[in-house]
């Protein structure tokens, strides 16, 4: 005995199709994936990356991060936990009051604020020459297309 329901024509996408714009599209949709969903298969727009890293201008531009990078980052830790090391090895002097009844300690817990502040801006102008040297690798890898 059939059930009328088994007689439908099942629906050969099973993916609900409400939702937002940036929503994965559904399965048998004559839309094309974005291209941070498509497979290696399904990418006809591929980059051979190991040309792209053998790159001088993609190598200066890794220098160029790390050289920025790693020093910051050294320094913002050290930064950072500076204060309660020297509250726990120096703790006469972190009371010291500066202004009023403000002493080093709160000053200096106060200056980590200003120094990820600066750290940022001075991040952010950095990375405005990073995404230059990267617009400059792009143009290039366009030609370095892989022959499939």
């Amino acid at each position: 005995m059939t059930r009328d329901a088994d007689k439908k024509p099942r629906p050969t996408d099973p993916t609900p199709s409400t939702g937002a714009e940036t929503d994965i599209a559904p399965l048998g949709q004559a839309k094309s994936k974005p291209p941070h969903e498509q497979t290696a298969d399904e990418d006809v727009d591929v980059v051979d990356w190991e040309k792209v890293a053998a790159m001088k201008e993609f190598q200066a531009l890794v220098t160029a991060k790390l050289k920025f990078i790693l020093p910051a980052t050294i320094f913002f830790v050290a930064y950072y936990f500076a204060l309660p090391i020297l509250v726990g090895y120096a703790p006469e002097w972190m009371k010291q009051e500066v202004l009023g009844r403000v002493n080093l300690a709160y000053l200096f817990a106060l200056s980590q604020f200003f120094m990820a502040w600066i750290l940022a801006a001075l991040y952010m102008r950095a990375a405005n020459r990073f995404d230059e040297m990267a617009k400059g690798i792009i143009k290039k890898a366009g030609n370095l297309k892989v022959k499939r």
